[in-house]
């Protein structure tokens, strides 16, 4: 079947339909050039990330850690303080991931069923962060993978018959100081003898990239626009479960949501951090991708936002400089969507929602 369909053309033809339809979705989005020049080149992005996740490296016999989300190829509200990696893996075999903890702050790790080329959630399967790690003297350390914990392992992430995808999030709120961690994964058993490449697997690596295509784009448009329709300009709590299924991580609050604002308004956000490992603010496009990090203040996280003296703070969203702090910039959108996470919340049922409001511009200094 595969064999007629590379040799046909039809799995190109499909690849490239699945493309169109994706087309469509950003045609059904919003119609101002901006957000359709952002939406057009989201799908390039996602075309990149789908064909070098899995044509180039979609073989659970030989893993390897790739950044798919990063400054240039951005999905699901992708965190600016965060340095993802990804890995195809496979729950019929066991792994091991050797490595050095390092100093950055958070190092999480989870295995996923399935993987985004699905089209539909990845539930998770196990997780594992730092604060459970048992290291050596020097921070090394080694990560078992496996559906049952292996005899003698000191360090074990779980995985079932479903596995398909190994996630790893390490969060740095200060890049200048804190160094990344080492890591490195490798499959446990015989070597394998490499092959040639298949059309069937071709023909997979198709498939799957155009799905992640379209489907990323269907999934994440229609949570922007749901957003804007139920609830823009705040930022209620989301859901836990539909959450967690799609990637997220499950002792994380998150609060997706819509902002809208005119040249003259700004978007006030007051909040009081609940204990907690660490938080973090976003302001994104339409499509969910963050804006432009590397040349705009677009996120605050627990160390760079400035507190007031009880240990509350207020976030400004505007067009222009308010001239107080904790400002983040809209980099000439007029609207988007944005996040708010409680990382590891003592009480992650009870996290408190920050509160919004919207003020004019010139308002904003004299605000109590």
């Amino acid at each position: 079947m595969s064999d007629e369909r590379i040799v046909s053309g039809q799995a190109w033809n499909d690849f490239c339909d699945n493309l169109r339809s994706a087309g469509n979705v950003v045609l059904s989005g919003p119609s101002d050039p901006l957000s359709r020049a952002e939406g057009f080149r989201y799908l390039t992005r996602l075309v990149r990330a789908g064909l070098e996740v899995f044509v180039e490296a979609n073989d659970p016999l030989a893993p390897r850690l790739m950044r798919v989300v990063h400054e240039t190829v951005k999905m699901g509200a992708d965190n600016p303080d965060n340095f993802y990696q990804n890995a195809c893996i496979s729950g019929r075999y066991r792994y091991r991931i050797t490595g050095r903890r390092n100093s950055v702050h958070y190092l999480g790790l989870a295995t996923q069923i399935g993987h985004y080329g699905q089209g539909r959630g990845m539930p998770p399967t196990g997780h594992l962060d730092a604060g459970e790690l048992v290291l050596d003297a020097d921070g090394r350390f080694e990560i078992e993978l496996a559906c049952e914990r292996p005899e003698g392992a000191k360090n074990w992430l779980p995985m079932t018959p479903e596995t398909g995808t190994l996630i790893v999030r390490q969060t740095r709120l200060d890049p200048q100081t804190e160094v990344l961690a080492e890591l490195h994964i490798e499959r446990v058993g015989e070597p394998v003898a490499r092959t040639a490449l298949s059309a069937a697997q071709m023909d997979a690596g198709l498939t799957s990239a155009g799905t992640l295509v379209a489907g990323a784009a269907m999934i994440f448009q229609g949570w922007a626009s749901g957003f804007a329709a139920q609830h823009p300009n705040r930022l209620p709590r989301f859901d836990q479960a539909l959450s967690n299924a799609f990637g997220g991580v499950p002792d994380i609050a998150y609060y997706h949501s819509y902002w809208q604002l005119a040249e003259d308004e700004a978007l006030v956000i007051d909040a009081v951090p609940p204990p907690c490992d660490h938080w973090n603010f976003q302001l994104n496009n339409h499509w969910m991708e963050s804006l432009d990090y590397r040349f705009h203040r677009i996120h605050l996280n627990g160390k760079t936002a400035r507190y007031r003296e009880d240990g509350s703070l207020r976030v400004v969203v505007a067009h222009a400089d308010p001239g107080v702090p904790n400002w983040i910039e809209t980099v000439h959108h007029g609207f988007g969507t944005m996040c708010w996470r409680w990382v590891k919340p003592a009480d992650l049922d009870g996290a408190p929602e920050p509160r919004c409001r919207v003020v004019k511009l010139a308002d904003v200094k004299g605000l109590p």
